[in-house]
């Protein structure tokens, strides 16, 4: 399973109760996405490690979205940290965070990796893949998608009316056939293929045609609804979705979650954008710091 941790749901400012959109997912690595000021106390705060974390992947170079980067770093050094550090951003990042860091002061013990990425893959390890992909906010700015594998289980019911135990699902693995009590089993026979998991987050962005692409049969969908529909140019002229047209794209992909973050500070009230999203699309939720999810 996936553990993902909303750490804020804000878009820019934060409030006396919220922060700057940012979540970590625990899935083998800890990873970060987006780095919202006082990033380290959010994690915390609902039981992520802040010294777990392999990569850091910003969606843009807007300020609420990268700052806490740099207190992250210095809790990470006075913690110790030895292993590296993956960031990867957009264009523009490895100077504007390598100019920062350059400062003796803030200049970390331990090495950090800065890529400027590009769409495609980023990032992988025995579970899964982290891909970056375009969208349209700021001058450059990335979605993320991570994904696993399509990897094939055993079928626990006929490998046991068959005989097969212990060693045997090894083997049967390994060489794809296996004679047991004298019958050939082969291992596609007794075995089905379990889809990967994926999870997209949109960072800021506007709607535009190839975002429901992104979202194709999305186990869960963490998109920008910064403001409702009844805002809908704004929305287009600061370059952002609106919680109706998220929830459209959604359903138009075949996703089966839409979690909602990045809200304006105008609404006091979230529900509103929550109503007007399921209207849409029946699996949305609101993000709120520390909730959890298990995908």
């Amino acid at each position: 399973m996936i553990r993902i941790v909303v750490l804020g749901t804000s878009a820019s400012m934060p409030t006396k109760d919220s922060w700057p959109s940012c979540f970590a997912i625990k899935h083998g690595d800890t990873l970060l996405f987006d780095a919202c000021e006082g990033v380290q106390r959010q994690m915390m705060r609902h039981g992520i490690s802040y010294a777990s974390v392999k990569a850091i992947f910003l969606s843009h170079l807007h300020a609420d979205h990268f700052l806490g980067i740099f207190g992250l770093m210095q809790s990470m050094n006075m913690a110790g940290r030895k292993e590296e550090l993956q960031v990867f951003g957009p264009r523009g990042t490895k100077k504007l965070l390598e100019q920062v860091l350059a400062a003796r002061e803030l200049a970390p013990a331990f090495p950090v990796k800065i890529s400027d990425a590009e769409a495609g893959k980023v990032f992988e390890n025995p579970l899964f893949q982290v891909r970056a992909f375009e969208v349209r906010h700021y001058k450059h700015a990335l979605g993320y998608c991570l994904e696993e594998e399509n990897r094939r289980n055993f079928d626990e019911e006929k490998c046991r009316k068959l005989g097969i135990a212990g060693r045997m699902f090894g083997e049967l693995q390994k060489h794809g056939v296996l004679t047991v009590k004298g019958k050939k089993i082969r291992y596609d026979d007794v075995s089905f293929e379990k889809k990967g998991k994926k999870i997209v987050y949109t960072g800021d962005t506007k709607m535009f045609a190839g975002l429901a692409k992104e979202f194709k049969d999305a186990d869960l969908v963490i998109g920008d609804a910064t403001f409702s529909d009844a805002e809908k140019d704004m929305a287009h002229e600061k370059e952002h979705c609106t919680a109706k047209e998220l929830a459209e794209a959604v359903k138009k992909a075949g996703a089966k979650k839409l979690l909602l973050t990045h809200f304006s500070n105008r609404y006091d009230d979230r529900r509103p954008l929550l109503d007007e999203a399921k209207k849409e699309f029946g699996e949305s939720f609101l993000a709120e710091e520390g909730l959890e999810l298990m995908v």
